[in-house]
């Protein structure tokens, strides 16, 4: 077995993509059974039951006893329409969550044609090479035929705990699940320990998970909290709407002797007070919403992190590979004294240094720093011969908590000695060699050079025990001698000082993590524009009382030397504060904190399947920007719903009033059902279109996060719909009588109190777009859609009130064009006091509960 010679071919080339796709072709997709998209049918079935369906359906009976043939026909083609709108909003939103749940599936890396590759899970194949490190799912069943310190937890299959250790070998003659030393792993158990290649046997339906008939990923369907207060403001609406109908059918018939024309008249009452479109507007919010973030590089694993993502307080961030662009080389060698590493051959130490750094490296290695290693060992060692591929490795011992350096033992052919190569922290390498306190001043000194520059810096060690004599379990028994320091630099992303900056105008702290020494990290932290007066350290944050922690972790940006495992405190000590805290992770260890998160976010890239699935949110190329697009998305997501929520509640008032004040006033009716499908048609789109496809204001990122778990709607949002829907309920009302006192009949009164009601939902739809922006601003936004349903519902209104057939099913009256000019000015200009309260007080309707914190609250500009 060689050692790291990255020239060299790889040992295994795995299957050729041509045979792995006509594999794929023939075998299907490595996918268990899942529930399929419901067709048009079930759809539309499903639609069928829905209250509003069935009230237009009895409505349209009781027209049938009256003998009124068009208006039941009326009615019921409205129900046909009513169902393809519904239809194509639940297909779109069935569409969006397919295929998050196809970019949400775990991935594989795999060996093909001789290159590694990582590919979607379903796509695997049987007789593909799987490439298995710890923190990975296994995606199929498959054997393996290489296999160092591997273990794996199969309790998903067997309910046992304890991780099984897996040996490569033959295929035995019972490969079942649990077995000690086995060669084979199987799809959805979990490698908790070590690495192997393994050849694949079985996929989807074929392998042991396949046949216990289970599903490895789904999208959660638990009720969120915004799904539970909508549904909650729903049934009460629907109870005092339902009531509402019973009381008025009651007194119509008696006063008026008319019971089927009373029943009509408290149908057309429930159907204008109940909010049917509050649940489908927020299922299709959070799926588009999920669908438009996925457009950002940032896959949404749990819906509800769409919710939270505009009130998060704290990005928590990884510096290596989403700050830095994880694309490590490395710039300076200092066997003794430091040297940039240029194009010119290296110095004899410096080689030695090198050469030792690689042997401390993976023969096949991933990680991007030992990839450098690599990367500079094939272009300056291969010519003095210092790659050594017949040396055979005996042992590894691997970074743990305690020991933050990585250490190999090789055997050169035909010698009677090891060598044994470390390398990591300087102040680990520092403890193996045992140094002296002037030595470990020197060592820091040069250490402190180093990351003065932004370099990563890692130190490498040397020992070379007897071959006889046995490896001790610790490598601190062993007699290390210091070779010298690495230092790696990894540019900082282009737009992360902007996104930085623009975190800071939005009143989210940024919170940078890094594993590199405290003088790397304050250099990072400048470039990107960080405070780093004050760092604190992974030692001196695990000394900390949770009080005083506390206290620190309020103030400090910068963290260094930190552990995977403490990040769970960080989360636990910012959350404690009130923080709403987002954080990123890749490893194994980083899945209790991103499960402790308010939004936990895992590396797709460079993430372990363990810190994906412990993640709300998937960044699939790892780039801090990705995440503060997503935040400015989540939080145009959460503005919009808001108001579709608000202007839907509104336009519900004149509907519900004008059904029934006219009865208890002793007017002629006003609505009919009729009148209240056709206001639906209109209803439905603004909400789930419209307000949906609005784009961010401009002071979006200038104002603090909401805070978390406020209410979608507060007391102040409840008071200015209702005032909303009551001014355009008031023009309405106000021309349906004035028209009667013109000596109008009341099918004209009719006809202008609908226009007043059309105009007045049209002036409501365009007020609401922005609650900040003056109306000559929100018209200058593009936004197709809110002119498609604009233009739709004025154009359907000249119709309804031109055309005689139209006009006849509508029961309108013929009215003067002055008259309807009029009342449809009434209508649009009934919300115009909205205008005056965006331009005296522009914030009045912004995000309530912004956060509390002095130093984060952000004025809106203006």
């Amino acid at each position: 077995m060689p050692t790291p010679d990255p020239t060299a071919a790889p040992p295994h080339r795995g299957l050729p993509r041509a045979e792995a796709e006509a594999r794929l072709r023939a075998e299907g997709p490595n996918e268990l059974g899942h529930e399929r998209p419901r067709g048009l049918l079930r759809l539309a079935l499903g639609v069928l039951r829905e209250p509003m369906l069935l009230l237009l359906l009895g409505a349209g009976g009781i027209y049938l006893l009256l003998g009124d043939r068009e208006e039941a026909l009326t009615l019921l083609s409205f129900v046909v329409v009513v169902i393809a709108i519904t239809v194509v909003q639940e297909r779109k939103t069935e569409r969006a969550v397919t295929a998050l749940r196809d970019l949400t599936s775990p991935r594989a890396l795999v060996i093909r044609d001789g290159e590694r590759r990582r590919i979607p899970g379903r796509e695997v194949v049987r007789g593909d090479l799987l490439a298995l490190a710890e923190g990975d799912r296994v995606p199929a069943d498959a054997r393996l035929v290489e296999a160092a310190h591997l273990e794996a937890d199969e309790s998903l299959l067997t309910g046992e705990s304890a991780p099984v250790a897996k040996r490569a070998g033959p295929l035995p003659a019972d490969p079942a699940p649990g077995g000690d030393a086995s060669p084979i792993v199987f799809a959805g158990t979990l490698v908790v320990r070590g690495r192997g290649l393994a050849e694949v046997l079985a996929t989807g339906p074929r392998s042991e998970m396949g046949k216990l008939g289970a599903s490895l990923a789904s999208i959660e369907s638990g009720p969120t909290p915004l799904q539970r207060e909508v549904g909650r403001l729903v049934r009460i609406v629907a109870a005092v709407g339902l009531s509402l109908c019973a009381a008025l059918t009651v007194l119509y018939g008696l006063s008026r002797g008319d019971w089927l024309q009373g029943l009509l008249a408290g149908i057309a009452l429930a159907m204008a007070v109940l909010p049917e479109e509050f649940p489908v507007v927020l299922t299709l919010f959070m799926a588009l919403g999920a669908w438009r973030i996925s457009r950002s590089r940032v896959l949404t694993r749990r819906l509800p992190a769409v919710e939270a993502l505009g009130a998060a307080t704290v990005l928590c961030s990884d510096k290596t590979g989403t700050l830095t662009e994880n694309r490590m080389r490395i710039a300076a060698l200092a066997a003794a004294a430091a040297h940039d590493v240029g194009d010119g051959p290296l110095a004899p130490p410096d080689e030695e240094l090198l050469e030792l750094g690689l042997l401390a490296c993976q023969r096949e290695p991933f990680d991007p720093m030992e990839q450098a290693f690599g990367r500079l060992g094939a272009a300056r060692l291969a010519a003095p011969g210092r790659l050594h591929p017949g040396w055979e490795p005996v042992r590894e011992y691997p970074l743990t908590p305690g020991r933050l350096a990585v250490v190999h033992a090789w055997r050169p052919p035909g010698a009677d000695r090891l060598v044994v190569a470390a390398k990591g922290a300087p102040e680990a390498v520092a403890e193996l060699c045992r140094l002296p306190a002037p030595a470990a001043a020197a060592l820091r000194a040069r250490q402190e050079e180093l990351t003065a520059r932004g370099l990563r810096v890692l130190a490498v060690a040397r020992a070379a025990p007897a071959a006889a004599a046995p490896l001790p379990d610790d490598p601190a028994a062993l007699a290390f001698e210091l070779a010298g320091l690495v230092g790696l630099e990894d540019p900082v992303r282009a737009g992360v000082a902007e996104a930085v900056a623009e975190c800071a105008g939005a009143g989210v702290r940024v919170v940078m993590i890094t594993g590199d020494a405290p003088g790397t990290a304050r250099a990072v932290a400048a470039r990107i524009g960080l405070p780093a007066d004050e760092v604190l350290t992974g030692r001196e944050l695990g000394d900390l009382p949770p009080e005083a922690l506390g206290e620190r972790v309020a103030r400090v940006q910068v963290f260094a030397r930190v552990a995977p495992a403490q990040k769970l405190a960080l989360v636990q000590a910012l959350r404690a504060r009130g923080e709403v805290v987002a954080m990123t992770g890749d490893g194994v260890n980083d899945a209790p904190a991103l499960k402790a998160a308010d939004i936990g976010i895992a590396m797709g890239g460079r993430g372990t399947d363990v810190a994906r699935e412990a993640a709300a949110l998937v960044l699939t190329d790892d780039d801090f920007g990705s995440i503060v697009a997503a935040v400015r998305l989540g939080r145009r997501i959460f503005d919009n719903l808001r108001r579709a929520m608000a202007y839907a509640l509104a336009v519900h008032v004149p509907i519900a009033g004008l059904s029934l004040l006219p009865v208890l006033l002793g007017w002629p009716l006003v609505l009919f059902p009729v009148h209240i499908v056709f206001l639906e048609l209109v209803i439905d789109p603004a909400c789930s279109i419209a307000f949906e496809a609005e784009p961010a204001e401009p002071a979006q990122m200038h104002r603090p996060p909401r805070r978390v778990g406020a209410p979608l709607f507060d007391r102040r949002l409840l008071v200015v719909s209702l005032l909303q829907g009551a001014s355009v309920l008031a023009a309405a009302l106000a021309a349906f009588r004035l028209g009667v006192a013109h000596g109008a009949p009341p099918a004209s009164a009719r006809a202008l109190a609908f226009a007043a009601l059309i105009a007045g939902n049209v002036a409501l739809i365009l007020v609401n777009r922005s609650w900040r922006e003056p109306l000559t601003a929100t018209l200058a936004r593009r936004n197709p859609a809110s002119w498609l349903v604009v233009g739709g519902a004025t154009a359907a209104l000249v119709a309804t009130l031109a055309v005689p057939f139209l006009r006849g099913l509508f029961r309108f009256g013929v009215a003067s064009p002055l008259d309807l000019a009029l009342a449809a000015l009434a209508g649009g200009g009934s919300v115009a006091w909205f205008e005056l309260v965006k331009w005296r007080r522009p914030a009045w309707l912004g995000e309530r509960g912004a956060a509390a914190a002095p130093e984060r609250a952000v004025s809106a500009p203006g």
